[in-house]
């Protein structure tokens, strides 16, 4: 089960932590343009990763289950919890007491969480059981080995 990282608690959005502005220099996959080394914009990460800062958390990834969405282990993922979960989206969620980040799946009623892996089953409710979608997965941060 890919799950957030043992032993830390959903942090809460904080703008002073994300403010973080640099040169905005856009990318082209063609031949570089030198007028590029000259822009002056800056780009504010709470403006782009960021729409209801009073429920956004950051959570760290810890597992592989989500691995062909593009969520790896150690990952931090921007959740909102004002977004109303819909099929289809990457959500996080407590099963049992624990956090997982999965798909969520609604037909006719339903609810499973699928996983971006094919060697990890779906979480299918028993009965009993309960799931709680906890937030909307809106963003995800990755950091590169340099």
């Amino acid at each position: 089960m890919n799950s957030i990282c043992a032993g830390s608690e959903p942090a809460p959005f904080s703008a002073s932590s994300v403010v973080l502005p640099m040169p905005s220099v856009g990318v082209r996959a063609g031949f570089p343009s030198p007028a590029e080394d000259f822009a002056v914009n800056r780009l504010d990460l709470t403006q782009i990763l960021v729409t209801h800062p009073q429920a956004t958390f950051l959570l760290r990834v810890a597992g592989t289950s989500m691995r062909d969405a593009g969520i790896e282990d150690g990952d931090t993922l921007v959740v909102d919890r004002a977004i109303k979960p819909r099929h289809g989206h990457v959500v996080v969620a407590v099963v049992d007491g624990d956090f997982t980040v999965k798909y969520l799946h609604q037909r006719a009623g339903r609810v499973r969480l699928k996983a971006a892996n094919p060697t990890f089953p779906d979480i299918v409710p028993k009965d009993g059981q309960t799931i709680e979608v906890w937030g909307v997965v809106s963003s995800c941060i990755k950091r590169f080995a340099v």
